[in-house]
């Protein structure tokens, strides 16, 4: 089957499912009834989502080029994804919109058994096929820039195209989306350009010959050194300050249906149980990852060798580390990213109102700063009773992990989480038009009887 081929069997299967059904949401003027921000993987799923239910009066902005959403070719460095690649992703239950088939339609069957990971540039093109095929109404180059709830159930939200004025609004922003990127301590504010954090741009062929540092035993930490030494570095040092090198990655072990469909039942505490057994003892790097990195001549390993301090010069950074002072010419800063609403100024207007995690749990511990998300990825307020808007305002993101499980971050359960997002979306518009949907019902006149069904004797 090639390609095109695929893509008339996919229009074949949604219309055996009537997919999408026409649209049912009474229109306000002038506004959307929902408004996705972020056009990647996450965006998509929402999309897809809410066009199955027929939500159709439905926009997706994302600041990036089209072909540079989210970070699959801008700051992910990994050769390969790291889910398996037989995991369905954003096509869900739909066959023919699977990464599978697509892949198999260009490579075959053999091309497909051949193939190990995913190399990550081939999911980027994938996710291009899954917007266009779909027809997504989706929009580059617009950056969301804040918000305002009005006093007629709608909120404005400012964009660099101007005002959208939406009934609800989706934050699909990825990993830094309700945050940003981790800096240690450590790091003097404001950074200079030799400190560089793994999300950011880095001129890796500047690097050739350099002598560079990477904080960190995170995958990012990993796929970063190795970048660099393939790019010609001299030598990439990778501080752990951990005496070992984690090797275990229990989030893998979450990755079936009954965490999926299991974790957002949970109470507050057991789920968060959950989430710190996952956490312990951190994170392993992917294994090739490690092996990729530690094949270069080039690299150097320090365990238990956290930064104390660091002095950023023109001519380097010199770092302080227990085994004494080590210089380098750029310093990568592979430690992840924090949930901060702080960090979001788009979020000003409204963060003082929502309620985090250290709001209702003694002892959030790494999850503190996470949004305390509604049973929809809705916001709720930190005083019961106020700011009612909030649960208009969906965080389809990394940050809903305490909330909800392993819904919206990764590629297992993307599907699953988009489709429970876009239910509660429906709901909520259905319950806010109730009125005008019964007087609809009421006015039904289309006679099922026509008078003449029984013949006259």
């Amino acid at each position: 089957m090639s390609l095109p081929e695929l893509e008339d069997r996919l229009r074949q299967d949604l219309a055996a499912l009537n997919l999408p059904p026409a649209n049912w949401v009474p229109p306000r003027d002038g506004a959307l009834d929902v408004l996705v921000i972020g056009g990647g993987m996450l965006g998509l799923a929402a999309s897809f989502s809410l066009t199955r239910l027929g939500i159709l009066n439905h926009r997706v902005l994302d600041s990036a080029p089209a072909g540079r959403e989210g970070p699959w070719v801008t700051y992910a460095r990994m050769q390969t994804l790291r889910s398996p690649k037989h995991l369905t992703g954003p096509g869900g239950d739909i066959a023919a919109l699977t990464f599978r088939a697509w892949h198999t339609a260009q490579h075959g069957e053999d091309g497909w058994a051949a193939l190990g990971k995913i190399p990550r540039a081939m999911w980027q093109e994938y996710l291009g096929w899954f917007r266009a095929v779909l027809g997504l109404p989706v929009t580059n180059g617009v950056a969301f820039t804040g918000l305002v709830p009005d006093a007629d159930g709608l909120i404005t939200v400012a964009t660099s195209e101007g005002p959208i004025r939406t009934r609800h609004l989706v934050l699909a922003t990825g990993r830094d989306g309700l945050g940003g990127p981790r800096i240690p301590d450590w790091v003097r504010l404001p950074r200079g350009p030799r400190i560089r954090h793994s999300s950011e741009a880095v001129d890796f062929a500047a690097l050739a010959g350099k002598r560079i540092a990477v904080v960190g035993a995170s995958a990012s930490a990993v796929d970063n050194a190795a970048t660099a030494l393939e790019h010609g570095a001299a030598e990439a040092h990778l501080l752990v300050r951990r005496a070992a090198i984690p090797t275990l990655n229990r989030f893998k072990s979450m990755v079936h249906p009954g965490f999926t469909h299991g974790m957002p039942a949970l109470d507050d505490a057991t789920r968060l149980a959950f989430l710190k057994a996952a956490n312990e003892g951190a994170v392993a790097p992917p294994r090739e990852s490690l092996m990729r990195l530690a094949r270069q001549p080039g690299f150097r390993l320090h365990l238990a060798a956290p930064v104390e301090a660091a002095e950023e010069g023109p001519e380097g950074v010199t770092l302080a580390l227990p085994t004494g002072p080590l210089r380098v010419d750029c310093v990568i800063l592979g430690t992840g990213f924090v949930t901060d609403l702080s960090l979001r100024p788009e979020l000003a207007s409204v963060a003082p109102a929502i309620r985090l995690w250290r709001d209702v749990v003694p002892d959030p511990d790494d999850f503190a700063a996470h949004p305390h998300l509604g049973a929809g990825f809705a916001f709720q307020p930190r005083e019961p009773g106020t700011a009612p808007w909030l649960a208009r305002i969906h965080a389809f993101n990394i940050a809903a992990i305490a909330s909800l499980g392993l819904i919206s971050g990764d590629i297992p359960g993307v599907s699953d989480g988009a489709r429970r997002l876009a239910e509660h979306i429906a709901a909520a518009l259905f319950r806010a038009d109730a009125a005008a949907h019964l007087a609809k019902l009421r006015a039904y006149a289309d006679p099922e009887l026509l008078g003449d069904e029984i013949p006259r004797r």
